[in-house]
């Protein structure tokens, strides 16, 4: 009987060793950590955003890398059997906004349990505490796999590997960047890494006056000078030291890069719903109203209380100035500052806070039907480990579902 090794009981691992087992392999995962899944514990914020129930052109335009290489992968296990494994398993599923899908139960712990359940049934043997230090390939023909090394010294034979230990963003959780080293040391390419899904820093004084304030139905745009980097609607959030946020969170994939290199501008729509001229209209309407008072007293219906003196401020018209006086050209500029409210961008914040790691083992190297190394023959990739990364929506877990099959089924 065929022996595979799996590195790393997290959401990759675990789908890989019940595929593997179910395939009539001898299963062996090696987890680091003190128990399996516990990044897979903390996502959709302990809810666990299984998947995504959108069309499969949906899937594909939410990758944010190499979307092409996932091709076979993703209609090899697709979003609605993975909907299916989970049911089939005692883990019933509802779909929310976005076609996020998650346990009916709310608890990431469930999938947890359930994929610990089906790996037992099938007789996969867990190490927990097992440190993995060392892939070793066969001394006379190096392009085969023979085994792992641990961290304690011993070593395990075996037939295939599968590597599953994530990227190093999350470090708490164990991804501390084992598997790409791995891949380093026996002669892969791996690509720049970023952390991505993150929130992001600003320059501006006025980010931790802000702090804490949360705004819905807004529309944040990146520049770097004019160019459109990213434009999204959505919910965002101010923060001591930036912004966060789901629109923040997803345009840090994409503007994460440009971001390392310069800084770049945020505009942020506070009324997207209206046109500069309707916004004006509405202005005109509030100032009529409220014409006898003074400007600080005529725009509270306009802005959360937290934002109103940063606007007043930032506005240059005088708090104390009588709503009949503020000229034409002055409400102008006031209602281009609800449209673009700026904020300057300086960086990401650390992969400590990051949902994933951008880059990882080059696609080039890897068979995107099986997930094997087109070098190391019983060599294998699956999950974040590689370079592919997602917007937020459980698309990032599909890409773990569907990669961990694909090799899975393989071996």
């Amino acid at each position: 009987m065929k022996k595979v090794l799996v590195i790393g009981g997290g959401a990759a691992g675990m789908m890989a060793a019940v595929f593997a087992a179910r395939g009539g392999r001898e299963v062996h995962v090696f987890e680091k950590n003190e128990k399996l899944g516990k990044k897979l514990f903390i996502t959709g914020k302990g809810r666990c955003n299984i998947t995504n129930a959108g069309e499969m052109d949906t899937l594909f335009t939410s990758v944010v890398s190499n979307s092409k290489f996932l091709y076979s992968a993703f209609y090899g296990f697709t979003n609605e059997q993975t909907i299916t494994f989970f049911e089939e398993l005692g883990v019933p599923v509802k779909i929310e906004r976005g076609n996020r899908v998650f346990p009916v139960s709310d608890h990431s712990s469930d999938v947890i349990g359930a994929l610990s359940r089906e790996m037992n049934r099938l007789g996969v043997e867990v190490h927990l505490h097992a440190e993995v230090e060392k892939i070793l390939t066969d001394r006379e023909n190096p392009e085969l796999i023979r085994g792992i090394r641990l961290k304690n010294g011993k070593e395990v034979a075996g037939d295939a590997c599968i590597v599953a230990t994530g990227g190093i963003s999350y470090p708490s959780t164990g991804s501390t960047g084992d598997g790409l080293r791995f891949a380093e040391e026996l002669g892969l390419k791996v690509t720049e890494l970023f952390p991505a899904l993150v929130p992001m820093e600003v320059k501006e004084w006025y980010a931790k006056e802000l702090q804490g304030l949360s705004l819905r139905n807004v529309t944040a745009a990146i520049y770097d000078g004019k160019k459109k980097l990213y434009e999204e609607f959505g919910e965002m959030l101010f923060t001591h030291y930036g912004v966060s946020g789901p629109i923040i969170i997803s345009a840090s994939s994409s503007v994460g890069k440009k971001l390392k290199e310069k800084e770049l501008r945020l505009c942020i729509d506070l009324k997207p719903a209206l046109t500069q001229e309707q916004l004006d209209q509405r202005i005109l309407r509030d100032f009529e109203e409220n014409r006898n008072k003074q400007f600080k007293n005529s725009v509270d219906r306009l802005f959360p209380a937290k934002l109103k003196p940063i606007m007043i401020e930032l506005s240059g018209i005088s708090p104390e100035k009588k709503v009949n006086e503020i000229s034409k050209e002055d409400r102008i500029r006031f209602v281009k500052l609800i449209k673009e409210f700026p904020m300057t961008l300086t960086g990401l914040r650390s992969y400590k806070e990051a949902i994933i790691t951008k880059g990882g083992v080059s696609v080039k190297e890897i068979n995107p039907g099986t997930m094997e190394s087109k070098k190391i023959k019983g060599l294998y990739f699956i999950g974040e480990v590689l370079d592919l990364d997602a917007l937020t929506g459980g698309f990032n877990l599909q890409i773990a579902w569907s990669t961990a099959a694909a090799a899975g089924n393989a071996v």
